[in-house]
């Protein structure tokens, strides 16, 4: 007979792990499935940003704010530092139209409650002296933070382990069928299954699949970052560095940026973070090739060209690995949080696309307190899965 949890959450990256550690420290018995090893999907590939300057205020940046506050609490709960650092960040304006669509999103987040800036062009290279003349500001936020998403995931999954979960790596999801209110039978591996009061469908790019098995429509594409790892290198100025250049054609559809039609295909946009190592991650695309997670020559060259052109001493560094990960993108551009109206008891908490690590504990903390009922943040119900209804789609 197939043992019986609370919860069975599918996907152990690391919004699966922050649900399942949640979850259990509210009681419940719960079971991870995971398709690969540790560390397998987008979490092991992707960078380590907590960024503030990329959202709109609104529901993200409302839970970007918690998230961040969960982070520093989460050293002493976890009894790790999680690779936690505050450097603060600086979005790179090139040119005047840049300026004004920045400086009309600045004025929305500081009303908001964000701490964020225009730096003048003096100001910006006294913070970051290496830069490219071409730049004539930027902004810039003590608030933007990283992550280490390898030592956060440890440390939910050590700790979810002393709480009673079970991780189940190499154990791919092949069925999920609901017998019954509060019953579900889910089927892994090769004649492997469990049941469960309770599902949660946290598979990342893989969540459309899962939701499937149960008739729902999750419709979450694969979005293919790569990005570049530096040799370990001095400091590069004060801060982590990103470009105007894509959150401008985000905020303001009428801006068309130069660009060549490799970049474009690309979805090339600058990022430039410091490691706790010492070395730098430098990316990254945004492609929709299905589910192909390799590297290619010519995202691997674009990245180097973009770099080098926006910090030119790093013309001098060696770039020694390469990787790619698949982000879990929605129409939108908001995460899946929520309870499936029509299907009573499957949950889904996917679809953060490039803020993963952002949202990660506060993810896990809403979903936990979703499945066990208690009231949230109305907020949270422009999350729900239901937007995703057809019939909620005709009425858009």
């Amino acid at each position: 007979m197939e043992k019986t949890y609370d919860v069975c959450v599918i996907g152990a990256g690391i919004i699966g792990l922050s649900c399942a550690y949640y979850l259990a420290k509210k009681g419940k018995t719960v079971a991870v499935l995971e398709a690969g090893g540790f560390a397998h999907g987008a979490s092991g590939s992707c960078d380590d940003m907590i960024l503030f300057q990329s959202k709109k205020p609104g529901i993200n940046l409302e839970l970007a704010f918690e998230s961040l506050e969960l982070y520093r609490s989460l050293r002493d709960e976890l009894d790790s530092d999680l690779g936690f650092e505050n450097y603060g960040g600086m979005v790179l304006i090139e040119n005047r139209g840049e300026l004004q669509i920045m400086e009309q999103f600045v004025t929305q987040q500081r009303n908001y409650g964000l701490d964020v800036e225009i730096l003048d062009k003096k100001e910006m290279r006294r913070r970051q002296p290496l830069l490219s003349e071409r730049y004539i500001a930027s902004t810039y936020s003590p608030m933007d933070s990283q992550a280490d998403p390898f030592e956060v995931m440890h440390a939910f999954s050590r700790h979810a382990g002393r709480l009673g979960v079970k991780i189940l790596y190499r154990s791919p999801v092949t069925a999920v069928e609901q017998k019954g209110q509060g019953d579900y039978l889910i089927h892994y591996g090769i004649g492997s299954s469990l049941r469960a009061l309770q599902v949660v469908n946290a598979a990342g790019a893989w969540a459309g699949h899962i939701a499937l098995m149960v008739d729902e429509n999750v419709p979450i594409k694969p979005k293919r970052g790569q990005i570049l790892i530096t040799e370990k290198i001095p400091k590069l100025g004060e801060t982590n560095l990103w470009s105007a250049r894509y959150l401008v054609t985000k905020l303001s559809s009428d801006y068309v940026i130069e660009s060549t039609e490799e970049e474009r295909q690309l979805g090339l946009a600058f990022a430039l973070t410091r490691s706790a190592g010492s070395s730098y991650l430098i990316g990254s695309t945004r492609e929709f090739v299905g589910y192909d997670k390799g590297t290619t020559m010519e995202g691997i060259r674009a990245i180097i060209r973009q770099a080098c052109s926006t910090v030119p001493i790093l013309k001098d560094v060696h770039f020694i690995r390469a990787i790619a990960g698949l982000r879990p993108a929605t129409p939108d551009g908001k995460m899946i949080l929520g309870e499936h109206s029509s299907r009573p008891g499957f949950f889904t908490a996917a679809g953060h696309e490039g803020d993963g690590i952002s949202l990660a504990p506060v993810t896990g903390k809403m979903l936990a307190a979703l499945v066990c009922g208690d009231s949230l943040n109305a907020g949270l119900k422009e999350l729900s899965p239901d937007r995703f209804n057809v019939r909620n789609m005709e009425a858009v």
